[in-house]
Parts: structure tokens; sequence; C-alpha cells
């Protein structure tokens, strides 16, 4: 009796186990990426059980959901096409430049999305403009936002060759359906009549449907000028100064901060 009963142990031990084997399968045949690390991260300790049913089915779909929300959340970090990695967490509030930490947490709600409002970051070079914008795009992208980020002058000349293979319109409604739109270094580069009608077409597809942060050496002012001729100066800028929120920075560049700083220590 003892034996037949060792037996059947083994036996039920090897058809669970079978059984488990399966269900791990088809777990990553289904793509359940997220239930397959649970399932078997439960299987090779005791926590299964300790757990209810309901407790465990409840860990297998909250590991599923955070899974395909950080695969996703990845995937827009991909397509917004960062130049290097930014994070509000970092921002260094300890020099004088004219950054508000009130105002970065305001922002960093990003409340000037859900309202389709812009945001122009303004100031010499070396401030942390970029670092800002992109710091705000990583921060969309975490909230489920689609985020592009370009250098204005580079997306300029990738336009003018989609105009020449005669895809523009394509591209322009791929920019259009972003939720935030970043254009770094805007009129560092004259804009030549082709460029400008564009940028008055990308201005004017977004205006009160989506958000544009632009970042800039040059005051806001002076955009006028580096945008030339009146009409579409005009047209430009009056769908995007009135309702804009701004951040305005000033001092020493802190890459030539830093420099000096590192040359102390040499």
């Amino acid at each position: 009796m003892e034996t037949s009963g060792v037996r059947n142990i083994t036996s039920n031990n090897k058809q669970q186990l079978e059984m488990n084997n399966e269900t791990l399968e088809k777990m990553k045949q289904l793509r359940l990426f997220g239930m397959y690390d649970a399932f078997r991260t439960n299987l090779e300790s005791s926590v299964k059980e300790s757990l209810t049913t309901d407790q465990f089915i409840s860990v297998l779909v909250a590991s599923e959901w955070d899974d395909r929300r950080n695969r996703s959340v990845e995937r827009t970090i991909r397509a917004a096409a960062f130049r290097y990695k930014a994070s509000l967490e970092h921002i260094d509030y300890s020099i004088e430049r004219g950054l508000d930490r009130n105002q970065v947490h305001r922002l960093a709600a990003l409340d000037f999305i859900k309202e389709h409002k812009d945001l122009f970051i303004t100031g010499s070079t070396g401030t942390g403009k970029s670092y800002l914008a992109t710091a705000l795009g990583y921060q969309a992208c975490q909230n489920g936002y689609k985020v592009l980020y370009v250098n204005t002058a580079k997306l300029m000349g990738q336009l003018k060759l989609a105009k020449a293979k005669g895809t523009i319109l394509a591209e322009l409604k791929k920019i259009e359906r972003v939720d935030l739109l970043i254009l770094d270094d805007f009129g560092l580069q004259p804009f030549d009549p082709q460029s400008r009608v564009t940028l008055l077409d990308i201005i004017e597809d977004r205006h009160q449907k989506r958000s544009t942060i632009v970042t800039s050496q040059i005051p806001v002012k002076e955009w006028y000028d580096i945008i030339g001729e009146k009409t579409i100066a005009d047209a430009v800028l009056d769908r995007i100064v009135h309702h804009s929120l701004r951040v305005e920075l000033f001092g020493e560049s802190m890459r030539r901060r830093n420099s000096k700083i590192e040359n102390v220590f040499l």
C-alpha cells in the first residue's frame, strides 16, 4: 500500500509538472509574457501555496498589465527619437538660471498637453533648454502620450526630401498625430521660403489640437524676424504665441561650467 501511494504521488507530480509546462508554453505562444514570468516565478517558490485562487489570478493579471504597459512605454520612447535620456528627477536646481522648481512640477503634471497648449523654452546656449524639453517628453511617454523630438533644421531638411519624393503629406500627417511635438533649436538656421510654408503647415495642423514644445536660443520677440516673410510670420506667431506657456533661462552654459569644474580637479 505504501509503494502504491508513493507511485500515485509521483504520477500526480509528473502530471502537474507537464500541465504547468504546457501552460507556460501556451502563455508564451499567446505572448502573455507578464503572466508567463509571474507564473514561472510562483512555480519556483512557495508563494502560490499561500494565495487563494482569486489572489493568484489577480497576481497573474497585474503582472501582464504591468508588462504590457512597460513595453508600450518603451515603444513610445523609441518612436519619440529623443537625442538623449533625460529625467525630471535629475534636473539641477542648485544653479541660478531662472528655473523654478514649482513651475517645472506644474509642467510635469502635463496639463498643458491635455489643454493643447504650447510651451516655449528660451535661453542662451547650454542653460538646459533641450534637457528640460526632453525630460518633459519622457514624462509624457510614461503617461501614454505619443511624442516626437526633432531638431528643427533637420526636420525641415527631411521634409524637403519628402516633398521631392512626393511623400510630404504623409510625413506631415504623422507629425500632426503626435500628442507632443518637440521642436529643438528653433531658429538656429534661417527659414527659406519652402521651410516657412512647411512650418506654417505644421503649426496650422496642430493649432489647439496638439501641443508643441519649442526650444530656442532666440527670444520669442525676435522669432518674427527669423521666420521672415511678413504674412507667414504673422500667421505662425498668431497661432502659437498668445496662449503659450514660457520658461526663460539665463546664465552661463552648464557645459562650460562643468568643464571648468573638471579642469579645477585635473
